[in-house]
């Protein structure tokens, strides 16, 4: 079985591949200050959780956006699993074309989920993640990652907008009833999931309009739920996009 771990900012999920089906998915919090030993200790509750034995893990794939919890991650699976865990980035075979202007900066989970969505639902597409941060990539129609736009996610804009004004307050990640907002908490959620999917569907148009032709979409991230049934566009939502680009990519280096 295979482990692949999506190391962000704020959370790390955990999926559990047999062969090229999903079986269990958990997340745990990031750390960057937690040592490989508390780390393996959580890792492996969670699969004692599910009943899946560390034993049956025979290859580890690591993304990782958090500098320092990703060598943390490292030991920790090779000392669950016995295997040596391959983590992301130079070095490793992605079978994506990355035509930005420095392609070490690219992170690894854009580069994951740029991946699972060429593979699964082929090129040209362009892909959301509604994470910490916002992030939508173009692949075209050879399979090139053309770049990205990155902006505030939605739990940054609520944690700004509430922190630095004196008079608008913390709110739940909400769409509310109306776009019209007639008080403080529906005209600020308004803004935020409104105007994040406004947002997301200028961005598809005009990405389109300068690669010159019509793309699939995909989103993936903690608040796609959220925003993407308020879109105009068309979506394919999958929770498991960068898990899935993880396995794609430990198959083209592990044979």
């Amino acid at each position: 079985m295979l482990l692949t771990m999506d190391i962000g900012n704020t959370q790390t999920n955990l999926g559990l591949f047999d062969r090229a089906e999903l079986n269990v998915v958990s997340r745990i919090a990031s750390d960057a200050k937690r040592t490989p030993d508390q780390l393996a200790a959580e890792i492996k509750a969670v699969f004692a959780l599910y009943d899946t034995p560390v034993s049956a893990i025979t290859g580890v794939m690591i993304s990782s956006v958090l500098p320092g919890m990703d060598l943390a991650a490292m030991e920790a699976a090779e000392k669950l699993t016995g295997v040596t865990p391959y983590l992301l980035g130079p070095g490793v075979k992605s079978g994506l074309n990355i035509k930005i202007d420095n392609p070490a900066q690219l992170g690894s989970d854009l580069v994951a989920g740029a991946v699972a969505a060429m593979k699964l639902y082929g090129p040209p597409v362009i892909v959301l993640d509604f994470g910490t941060a916002t992030k939508i990539s173009a692949v075209d129609a050879s399979g090139a990652y053309l770049g990205c736009a990155i902006s505030a996610g939605l739990g940054i804009s609520v944690d700004i907008m509430s922190s630095r004004t004196a008079t608008l307050p913390p709110i739940s990640i909400s769409a509310p009833d109306r776009i019209i907002g007639t008080n403080t908490v529906a005209s600020m959620q308004s803004g935020l999931i409104l105007g994040t999917a406004s947002m997301a569907d200028g961005m598809i148009s005009r990405m389109e309009e300068e690669m010159g032709c019509g793309c699939k979409v995909a989103a993936t991230g903690g608040h796609a739920e959220k925003v993407i049934c308020h879109m105009k566009r068309e979506v394919i939502l999958n929770q498991y996009l960068t898990l899935e680009g993880l396995r794609f990519i430990y198959e083209k280096n592990h044979r």
